[in-house]
């Protein structure tokens, strides 16, 4: 099968993928008291101490703070949440002037956390556009969608305003045309969407698309075939029209000096390709033409395995992160998640959004938008740092 396949079945098999049944989000049972803290060093043994709650006894604290580093919604929460609520009003105020309902799209919820403080911001701040409001959650994992239901906080505020609506669904399995103005909100979701895998021949510079074997001892292979994915040429058609080179493509001259030497090799290394955010794009050209997007999410990461764009394969073993050299692992046993060029994202986006000047898109560093939405006074501890700004320094946001 092709590498986003094989990568697509071990992360969302419904049987046996690694977010139908082993994911777990952290999320502190009690909002974390920033200001009572002393300093980023007791912030982070306060977190230490909640996680033992969860995962029991731990002793190195920076693996501890490492593993949380991924739910700035839960470990920030509710003003992480609130920022995303200021922004959101602030855009809907300023293009609808208030006219129409409110309407938002969450992929990818996780515990519903973001929604209960998106939702608490709107109804304390702006209570006449509450009323007004719509909130639709759209969950592949039926583990999470379960989980978001059974929230206390969640069936109390729809049932006060029938606004929450919880749809366990795919986004790219989504055929229903919504043409009133939207917000669809992705927080760490796009990290976990399956990539493909190519690599270019060194005489022509033409591409490879990769795909997984399973040899007779059950162990899987990687191989390299002519490139004939309709998916994977759209994508490397529209980067080309954009104006993107791969890096791995050097010169000819230079591919061909490399290809004399003794033993060079005949492909270059590895490149993996964001194919399904393209299919992302579609889909909301498609279905949700009056969108407003925002996307938050790695845009590098450590201890990677070989290639360009390469995924962090890792997994928990006796309370420890195991990180893997190859993505080619047991299906479902394995977190794979992808970092993001943003400014390419951005620039796909606007090309398949932005015909006609409907859409555009800015990237901004996370610092930037939480120091232009957040309160930041909240979640400063007594020496002066701020934790929210401190951490997660390898995310950015892409809005339209």
């Amino acid at each position: 099968m092709l590498v986003r396949d094989f990568i697509d079945d071990s992360l969302y098999n419904p049987s046996y993928g690694y977010f139908s049944k082993k994911a777990y989000i952290f999320s502190p049972s009690e909002n974390i008291p920033f200001n009572e803290i002393r300093d980023t060093y007791a912030f982070m043994n306060h977190l230490s101490d909640l996680y033992k709650e969860v995962e029991g006894e731990y002793n190195d604290v920076n693996d501890i703070a490492r593993q949380v580093w991924h739910t700035p919604t839960e470990l920030f929460k509710p003003w992480y949440g609130y920022a995303l609520a200021k922004h959101i009003v602030t855009e809907y105020k300023r293009d609808d002037k208030g006219s129409t309902d409110l309407i938002i799209y969450e992929v990818g919820a996780g515990n519903g956390t973001l929604m209960v403080n998106i939702l608490d911001y709107i109804k304390e701040h702006e209570p006449e556009l509450y009323s007004r409001t719509r909130y639709r959650i759209i969950e592949i994992s039926s583990k999470l969608a379960e989980r978001q239901s059974e929230r206390q906080d969640v069936r109390q505020v729809s049932q006060r305003h029938q606004c929450v609506e919880i749809i366990n669904q795919s986004i790219f399995t989504w055929n229903t045309h919504v043409p009133d103005a939207c917000f669809i909100i992705a927080m760490e979701v796009i990290d976990n969407f399956s990539h493909d895998l190519v690599r270019y021949d060194f005489n022509t510079g033409a591409p490879r698309q990769g795909v997984v074997l399973i040899d007779e001892d059950g162990d899987y292979q990687e191989a390299y075939e002519l490139l004939s994915d309709p998916l994977i040429q759209r994508y490397l058609n529209i980067r080309a029209e954009i104006g993107y080179r791969s890096p791995l493509l050097t010169s000819r001259w230079r591919r061909y000096l490399r290809s004399m030497l003794p033993f060079a090799p005949n492909l270059t290394d590895p490149e993996f390709l964001p194919t399904m955010c393209l299919r992302l794009f579609d889909q909301l050209n498609e279905h949700f033409p009056k969108h407003r997007l925002i996307i938050s999410d790695f845009d590098s990461l450590p201890d990677s395995v070989a290639g360009l764009n390469a995924p962090v394969v890792q997994t928990r073993y006796q309370g420890m992160m195991i990180p893997c050299s190859t993505y080619l692992v047991q299906p479902g046993w394995f977190d794979i998640f992808f970092p993001t060029n943003f400014e390419l994202m951005r620039d796909m986006y606007n090309a398949v959004c932005g015909k006609g000047g409907r859409q555009s898109a800015k990237v901004v560093t996370q610092q930037e938008f939480l120091e232009k939405n957040a309160n930041l006074l909240a979640t400063k501890t007594k020496s002066g740092d701020n934790p929210m700004l401190g951490f997660y320094k390898n995310f950015k946001f892409l809005l339209s």
